[in-house]
């Protein structure tokens, strides 16, 4: 199998439909496992309870921010607060006491940048892995038992992308390759890019757009935009359409992309948010005012997945391994 995400068909029969059929249903999930569903809900009383759990398997530099940062945006992205983190940390016989003792500043500072407490987790040396193995488990909560599904797209509602794409990926890329990226573009251009890493949290576009009344959020991840549209339309059930031309790329992503004839809207891309909602250009409005990038790039449909570029439609299809993978071969 390609490396990357598990392909939507297989996720679909091997998980999801599992899932569906057994026998043992909790009274308090609320929500259950589902395609571009990132989080898990659970009714415990006065609040919601919601879960996520993402690992750091693409990059090899600032593992400990990236995995904080990743995590926490999907309790964001369902319009609900992070509280605390499970780590696991699987690590190769070669990995010294100094370089764990680095990781852990990284993932401590990020968590409390983040008002975030580590809970427990899980340490190990392992042959089982080469390079570092990172994953963790965010428990969040609801904001008055408010919480919005990727799933909550409706028919008719404008698609906005905060900030630019692929900006996780470029960041990765300008830290894991700088040594090859140095004999080929300027200095300035590859610390630009390596600094896109602090622009990863959603928090605040989030928040705005829960606020605003968006029906459906989904953090750009695995698969990028593209990806992650697909994910959007296919959870709630309903075609989308997407206009790549006003999609927002920085320079310092096209560049590094060309150099790794990536498709930057194949990368992987937290950092970036996608709302459904009604009247966008208002949110657009809104969340510019409070100094975020945002554009209208798509529209939710009643059947079909498609992108238009420079006019000419073709097929969206389904989320594709991540073109960040194709730098490693």
């Amino acid at each position: 199998m390609e490396i990357g995400k598990l392909p939507s068909e297989l996720l679909e029969k091997l998980i999801f439909k599992r899932a569906e059929s057994s026998p043992i249903k909790k009274q308090e999930v609320i929500l259950r496992p589902g395609m571009g569903e990132d989080c898990s809900v659970m009714d415990m009383g006065d609040e919601l309870l919601i879960l996520s759990t993402d690992p750091i398997t693409g990059a090899c530099e600032n593992i400990g921010s990236l995995l904080v940062n990743v995590n926490i945006n999907d309790i964001y992205s369902s319009g609900c607060i992070p509280v605390g983190l499970l780590v696991t940390l699987l690590l190769p016989p070669d990995f010294s006491e100094g370089e764990l003792m680095g990781l852990s500043d990284e993932l401590f500072a990020a968590a409390e940048k983040a008002e975030l407490e580590i809970l427990g987790g899980h340490t190990e040396i392992t042959d089982a892995v080469n390079r570092p193995v990172v994953s963790a488990t965010v428990i969040g909560k609801s904001v008055s038992r408010r919480f919005i599904k990727t799933s909550g797209a409706a028919e008719g509602q404008d698609v906005i992308m905060t900030k630019y794409a692929g900006l996780e990926g470029t960041s990765i890329l300008a830290a894991d390759f700088e040594d090859r990226l140095s004999d080929i573009l300027p200095p300035d251009l590859i610390s630009r890019a390596k600094s896109l890493e602090k622009y990863l949290s959603i928090k605040k576009e989030a928040l705005i757009a829960a606020d605003f009344g968006a029906s459906s959020m989904h953090d750009v991840t695995e698969g990028g935009i593209l990806g992650a549209a697909a994910e959007v339309a296919d959870s709630s059930g309903l075609g989308i359409t997407v206009w790549t031309e006003r999609i927002p790329i920085l320079k310092e992503t096209k560049t590094i992309c060309s150099v790794f004839g990536i498709d930057p809207l194949r990368l992987i891309s937290s950092g970036s948010l996608l709302i459904a909602a009604f009247n966008g250009d208002k949110l657009v409005e809104r969340l510019k005012k409070e100094g975020i990038n945002a554009a209208i790039i798509g529209r939710m449909t009643s059947e079909g997945k498609k992108v238009i570029t420079n006019g000419k439609e073709s097929p969206l299809g389904d989320p594709e391994p991540d073109h960040i993978y194709r730098a490693r071969l």
